[in-house]
């Protein structure tokens, strides 16, 4: 059989010739997926209620799974997602669900948006969506393999369609696979193909001629259908070529399979809707060299005097950005010093500005300025292994115990006692002094925890906050602001990385789902109290929470080591450059996933495929792959990082079972061998696949493709293939990750992101600092957007500040050209060697 065809839909990253001088533009794109909440839902249960979750599909790939929301019908869940994907996807779909406990899951509707829906505003989705109904035939996926001429004769014009293969199709049989046969039309002509029996990724490589009919040019359709033997064929997806294409550019490669056109179904709202926000990121990276020039503008903000920060051109980005885009535009500014190993100096630039802006100590870093939301994302960069090892015994501990703990009497359920013990109802004296026995039981191990954890926190954290130390107690020395300087560390370290983590653990990655009410409340209390220990204190019997009084006794002893631990985090040797040299985010012997799989050997002997598995403790760093057969074993089986090709899911055919992953690794000699390991549940799936895609993300040879199935009973239970050595039939998905703070550096990207937020500001740079220019130098400020950027600052600063945003004008002109230019050479339209690098 002849080897396919390639499309562009293979082959997303262009890549053009070295003699062009210009190197090749990467491409990325990402999808911020928020799943807020729901509403009006339909009940499914007989008790009139749902027990709904959700699922987000990417290309009918399931990237992730909400937690269920018990016995609602407006359900809230404030999930969020971000994923990383090639260009070239197609779709988004949200399916919710009904879990019961015994049966199949209830199916309450979809909502399905296109790529290109996505993309059409900038700023996202942001909105209720009603759900529709599930149609069986527009629940279609796959490609296929077509080569298609057009034949002209003595007998006249011929279409030849030579159908080749097709892969990921629908599974339609309760076997999880089907029966695929294609059907051709073209006029009043159709012809159809052999059927292959029990895939979903049939090789036909047959060739199918149709005579053309008069009368006027006809489409080429390309349909898919299931085979059965009982009732009717299920419908699997079609592709269509209009007369035009046909003439000039005959199809020739892999093509994605569509539904049958039809209007989109609304239910009107009686399936409920639900709240989400989306937004699609694209971007196309040029080679580092442009970058450059803007890195060195930005570089030159933090490394400049300290008399020149209001006037730098870091100062004149910051007044460009607010809420979302302020936040992302921290996270890519921390990452890109990081890499530079500039992070400190960065931060305490930001601190500067901050501190010198401030008058009212009471107010330092409370608001979401530039400076606090760096800080933020820099602590959940580099201290998330800390936290980890600071939070996770205590956090879990809380979660498998499942105490009920109630201070408020206002929420005290007194009936709860006499449900569980068959005794008398507990009074509200009982049931207070149990729940603050149990708070401290939790408070004292988290406390001890944290302020032992001195020689664990990493170092560059600690300059970072001996900086800040030291900037604010310059800014108030006064005795009266004794505690300023220990409040500004502890309210980062405290109230924005400990508590919020305690709060809701799923999002720093200490647990894999959102905690159940009664839990979440637990950690709602532990969270409040290490706020109260963050704040040294000072607001203890103040404010509405009165009834927290009875924990105030074990706060207020906890405030003093507090103290004492704040003071040995900045007693560091501060000559260190905070940020270290330019390196990965993640040091590559840190574990950065940990946790129990069941993992099978590539082909056991003598066992049942279903016990063939083993559970195994594995750790992943980015070096290795360890797993032994506990976490205290220190006898360990490792396999090197550098030796992935490939992690893919198997399909849940291949072994009879869900959640199965394989880890396609070649040996030194060149031999390849597969691993397949088992997670308990769709989200660890897709966290454990992210995590060694990236790990092995610049690995050399990846694999393209691969086999979703095993090979097994001398043939691949994918495509039916009998050589172990065949053509994986799949393509593999390395480019598709979750977002998480272990993303690795990539400064191109970042810089490009930066650049973006510059473009969608170059406005508003122009009219504040360079159209105003003849105006005198305390202007006005404008009573809809408060100060103005320049009021109050001398006619020094403003010149400064104007040749800052010249210089960042003539940056984003060259990087706009550069962006013109590459992208006319992706369409074959320009000649290169215009560009100046």
């Amino acid at each position: 059989m002849p080897s396919p065809p390639q499309s562009s839909l293979t082959t997303w990253a262009p890549s053009w010739p070295e003699s062009l001088g210009l190197g090749a533009m990467a491409k990325s794109s990402s999808l911020n997926v928020r799943v807020v909440e729901g509403r009006a839902l339909p009940a499914k249960d007989v008790s009139g209620s749902s027990d709904p979750y959700c699922i987000v599909k990417v290309d009918d790939e399931v990237v992730a799974r909400t937690a269920t929301i018990w016995r609602s019908l407006s359900p809230f869940w404030g999930e969020e997602y971000t994923v990383h994907l090639p260009l070239d996807f197609h779709h988004l779909a949200f399916y919710v669900l009904d879990e019961d406990t015994v049966g199949h899951d209830d199916v309450i509707g979809k909502i399905s948006l296109s790529r290109e829906a996505i993309a059409a505003d900038p700023q996202g989705i942001d909105s209720w969506i009603n759900l529709s109904c599930v149609d069986p035939d527009a629940e279609v996926q796959g490609e296929i393999c077509l080569a298609v001429q057009m034949v002209k004769d003595v007998r006249g014009r011929r279409l030849r369609c030579h159908v080749l293969q097709a892969r990921d199709l629908a599974p339609r049989d309760i076997t999880g696979t089907s029966d695929p046969f294609a059907r051709v039309f073209w006029g009043s002509q159709s012809l159809e193909t052999s059927t292959i029996k029990k895939t979903r990724f049939p090789h036909w490589d047959e060739v199918l001629e149709l005579q053309e009919t008069p009368g006027s040019p006809s489409p080429l359709r390309v349909e898919l259908w299931d085979w059965d033997m009982v009732g009717k064929n299920d419908f699997l997806g079609m592709v269509e070529f209009p007369p035009q294409v046909l003439e000039q550019n005959p199809p020739n490669g892999w093509f994605h399979l569509l539904p049958f056109p039809r209007a989109d179904e609304d239910a009107g709202g009686n399936l409920g809707a639900l709240r989400l926000k989306v937004r699609l990121t694209e971007d196309r990276v040029l080679p580092s060299q442009y970058y450059q020039p803007l890195r060195e503008l930005l570089m030159e903000s933090v490394l400049g005097p300290a008399e020149e920060d209001a006037a730098s051109p870091l100062a004149v980005l910051e007044e460009l950005t607010s809420g979302d885009c302020r936040q992302e535009l921290a996270t890519k500014l921390v990452k890109l010093f990081l890499g530079r190993g500039l992070a400190g100096p960065f931060l305490d630039y930001l601190t500067r500005r901050e501190v010198a802006r401030t008058t009212d100590p009471n107010t330092l870093f409370r608001s979401n300025s530039l400076a606090s939301k760096s800080m933020e994302q820099f602590m959940k960069l580099v201290g998330m292994p800390y936290l980890h090892e600071v939070l996770k015994p205590e956090i879990s501990r809380v979660f498998e115990e499942r105490k009920y703990m109630e201070l408020d009497p206002c929420r005290m359920d007194l009936g709860r006692t006499r449900r569980i013990s068959f005794k008398g109802a507990s009074s509200e004296e009982h049931v207070r002094e149990a729940s603050l026995e149990l708070l401290t039981g939790y408070l004292g191990p988290i406390v001890d925890a944290i302020v032992g954890s001195v020689g664990r926190c990493p170092a560059a954290m600690r300059l970072v906050f001996k900086q800040l130390h030291q900037r604010v107690e310059e800014r108030f020395p006064q005795a009266e602001h004794e505690d300023v300087k220990y409040l500004a560390i502890s309210g980062f370290l405290f109230l924005r990385f400990f508590a919020p983590a305690i709060l809701t653990p799923k999002l720093f990655d200490l647990r894999d789902h959102h905690a159940d009410p009664q839990t979440g409340r637990s950690l709602l209390l532990l969270a409040k109290a290490v706020q109260s220990i963050g704040n040294l204190g000072q607001q203890l019997g103040q404010g509405k929470e009165l009834w927290m009084a009875p924990l105030h006794p074990f706060l207020l002893q906890s405030t003093s080591r507090v103290r004492d631990f704040l003071d040995q985090l900045v007693d560091v040797d501060g000559k260190e450059e905070a940020g270290g040299p330019a390196r990965a985010l993640v040091p590559p012997s840190v574990t950065v996933r940990e946790g129990y799989l069941l993992k099978r050997k590539e082909e056991p002997t003598g066992l049942a495929s279903r016990f063939a598995f083993k559970k195994r403790y594995f750790w992943l760093s980015g070096e290795m792959l360890s797993y032994s057969k506990s976490p205290e074993c220190q006898m360990r089986t490792s396999i090197p990082v550098s030796h992935i090709r490939a992690v893919e899911c198997v399909d849940e055919g291949a072994f009879q079972l869900p959640y199965v992953m394989q880890m396609v690794t070649q040996d030194g000699a060149g031999a390849p061998h597969t691993t397949y390991l088992q997670c308990k549940n769709v989200n660890e799936l897709n966290q454990w696949l992210s995590a060694l895609r990236k790990a092995s993300a610049r690995n050399p040879d990846k694999l393209a493709t691969c086999h979703p199935g095993a090979f097994r009973s001398a043939r691949w239970t994918c495509c039916l293939q009998a050589e172990r050595s065949a053509a994986g039939c799949s393509r593999t998905h390395s480019a598709v990750t979750l977002g998480d703070w272990s993303d690795p550096l990539d400064p191109d990207a970042e810089t490009q992101m930066v650049y973006r937020q510059l473009l969608l500001g170059r406005d508003q740079l122009r009219m504040k600092f360079l159209e105003d220019s003849n105006m005198d130098a305390t202007p006005e400020a404008d009573p809809e957007r408060g100060s103005s950027a320049t009021e109050g600052a001398c006619p020094d600063a403003l010149a400064g500040q104007r040749e800052a945003a010249a210089r960042l004008l003539e940056v984003l002109a060259d990087l706009d050209q550069a962006h013109e230019v590459f992208q006319q050479k992706e369409q074959g339209k320009v000649a290169l060697g215009c560009l100046r690098p």
